[in-house]
């Protein structure tokens, strides 16, 4: 049972009911955990470049790729 669920169910067998506000707290404890595993994981693809840079240059000769690094293509790039 999970910290949660069992602090639910001792407040409603003990005759107290729950506070509004701790619910809130906790579902606000929630979601900065869960914020701070996607803060994590920022720019993760760029902190490995030298690892993919072979890879990426096998393909990059591919039929349709693209390369993003020179802007938006024109009409004259199709």
């Amino acid at each position: 049972m999970s910290f949660v669920a069992a602090a639910v169910a001792e407040a409603s067998s003990g005759g107290e009911t729950l506070q509004p506000w701790v619910l809130g707290v906790v579902a606000l404890c929630f979601f900065a955990a869960l914020a701070f595993v996607t803060w994590t994981y920022r720019d993760v693809a760029n902190r490995h470049v030298h690892k993919a840079e072979p890879d990426a240059a096998q393909h990059a000769g591919a039929p349709g790729a693209h390369h993003h690094g020179g802007g938006h293509p024109t009409a004259q790039d199709h």
